[in-house]
């Protein structure tokens, strides 16, 4: 897709993008802590206000570990919450309760320690943040459902995709805050550190006031049997009405979908993700994604990039630089470039398998230089690290930062997708602590092997996503359960790059034949009256 035919396609669908822009709003929460967090740490009010600088260093560092760790735990309580409030309540008021939980916690944040002991000022910051984290957690397995539910299914990879954009803005943002707090800081008045968390109820309220006008999922209005409600989701996210033949039909094979499988509870959802093997596979795959996600080692970089660059031979005030200022715009650039060209033309297995090589490559190649040149000085191949390390955030851009979310949530299974993500990210969750922990450790032991061992498990899922991960691109959501109804391996192999040399003669039985009648990609157009821009059916599937 060219440039003026990607803005041709912003302006036709502007509902479509408007909507996800405000749900993936919530996915800043995270990677604006995660920067912010860093910097209000190294405070010097913060230090003497809650007395972290009469802590010995070992202490120091446990504290800085819990106060960041604590909102992780928080983030795995709301994503088991999550479950059951979108089930009962929807999505969008879901996610409108994430924020207001996140800017409650942050409001409790920035008021912890007024007229109290530093002892009880530690406590309210501790519950705070594991309160924010509850409003995390919801929005990051929540955002990624709604958008890709609310979606035309030729757009659906990009929109689901800006999850991550969001992330990386927002962390890229709360670093050069953190910048500037360092740069402006008082020694020690508390509103230096006040003012900080403060500033993280600005993505909270835009957040919860962009999804005020946007409408609810129609998967779950056609779960509720809230069939109008869903049509006019529907008529909304493309721009045309109701009765229009791509709205009528859409909504017949939603509805057929969730025959006998209306108001499903949580507990039965759990129980279903294994009723046959074709669903216990497509409920297995979204936690695959997401545990492989936090094994390509990208914590690795984004925590200790200092450290790297110092072990690279760049220190001082250049490291810093080269870590966060520098290393933060790559990985925005390389997410939008991926989203605007990549993932509606190459595919989701493509990104996955080009994104788990480069990775690979560049990990391998981090960890042999610090096996072969243990010491600190720069030599020529320290300059082809530096960029490796550059080279390793585009990969992971490429597939596996946008990516996981994006496939997840179309191979979930409607009827329990609420059980299914829920599991997906609580792994996800779960290994990103577990990661954040032992990072430090296996930096410490084993150094440049470290390294190696993010390289190879990138190896592993560069296997697994050419020999058994179908692709989903342009499939409505509907029909992805016949791609995993027979022949994954093959089908796998067919959409893999130069595949076919492995299967002969052999072919996976075609989507079309299984679904027992003609591919709606070569379904009629439907059109407004009046107006020269056609719908097509395949378009509006979602």
């Amino acid at each position: 897709m060219g440039f003026k035919d990607a803005l041709a396609d912003v302006s036709r669908y502007r509902n479509a993008y408007t909507l996800a822009l405000a749900a993936s709003m919530g996915s800043i929460f995270f990677g604006w802590d995660t920067g912010l967090m860093g910097g209000i740490l190294t405070l010097k009010s913060f230090q003497h206000y809650f007395g972290i600088n009469k802590l010995s260093a070992s202490a120091q560092a446990n504290f800085n570990g819990n106060i960041v760790s604590v909102m992780q735990a928080g983030c795995i309580f709301g994503v088991l919450l999550t479950s059951w409030t979108s089930s009962r309540f929807g999505r969008k008021r879901s996610l409108m309760a994430s924020g207001v939980i996140y800017i409650i916690g942050s409001m409790i944040q920035a008021v912890a320690g007024l007229g109290s002991s530093q002892v009880v000022a530690l406590r309210v910051l501790y519950f705070s943040r594991v309160f924010a984290g509850i409003g995390v957690g919801m929005v990051s397995a929540l955002a990624p459902s709604y958008i890709s539910e609310c979606m035309p299914r030729h757009i659906r990879g990009r929109c689901t995709g800006l999850v991550q954009f969001s992330d990386n803005i927002g962390m890229m943002l709360s670093c050069t805050l953190g910048k500037l707090q360092r740069f402006y800081q008082h020694p020690i008045q508390r509103h230096a550190m006040a003012y900080a968390f403060i500033v993280q109820l600005v993505p909270g309220v835009l957040f919860v006031l962009l999804m005020i006008p946007q409408p609810e999922s129609p998967r779950w209005l056609v779960e509720q049997e809230r069939y109008d409600e869903a049509a006019r989701t529907l008529a909304y996210v493309v721009r045309t009405t109701v009765d229009d033949k791509a709205v009528i039909l859409t909504l017949d094979e939603i509805k057929a979908d969730f025959i006998g499988k209306q108001r499903t509870s949580l507990v039965t959802q759990f129980r279903m993700m294994g009723e046959s093997r074709q669903t216990a596979l497509r409920c297995l795959i979204p936690s695959i994604l997401t545990f492989f996600q936090q094994w390509t080692g990208t914590n690795a970089i984004n925590y200790f990039s200092p450290q790297i660059f110092a072990a690279l031979g760049i220190t001082g005030t250049a490291s810093g630089l080269f870590a966060t200022g520098i290393y933060g715009l790559v990985k925005v650039v390389a997410v939008g470039l991926t989203l605007a060209f990549a993932v509606e033309s190459w595919g989701r297995k493509l990104c996955l398998f080009v994104g788990a090589v480069g990775q690979a490559l560049t990990m391998l190649w981090i960890g042999g230089f610090g096996a072969i040149h243990p010491q600190s000085t720069i030599v020529p191949a320290s300059y082809v690290s530096i960029i490796a390390v550059y080279l390793y955030a585009v990969f992971y851009c490429i597939g596996w930062g946008p990516l996981p979310w994006v496939v997840a949530s179309e191979v979930a299974p409607n009827h329990v997708r609420a059980a299914t993500l829920t599991v997906a990210i609580s792994v996800n969750w779960l290994f990103s602590f577990t990661i954040s922990r032992l990072t430090p450790v296996m930096l410490e032991q084993i150094t440049y092997g470290t390294f190696l061992l993010f390289g190879m498990c990138c190896v592993i899922m560069a296997a697994w996503t050419y020999f058994f991960l179908p692709e989903t691109k342009g499939y409505a959501l509907e029909d992805i359960k016949y791609l995993f109804e027979k022949d994954v391996i093959v089908r796998s192999l067919e959409d893999a790059p130069g595949g076919r040399v492995f299967l002969g003669g052999k072919r996976a039985t075609p989507v079309e034949e299984l679904r027992g009648g003609p591919d709606l990609q070569d379904s009629s157009d439907s059109s407004r009256k009046g107006d020269e821009e056609c719908i097509e059916v395949s378009d509006l599937q979602i």
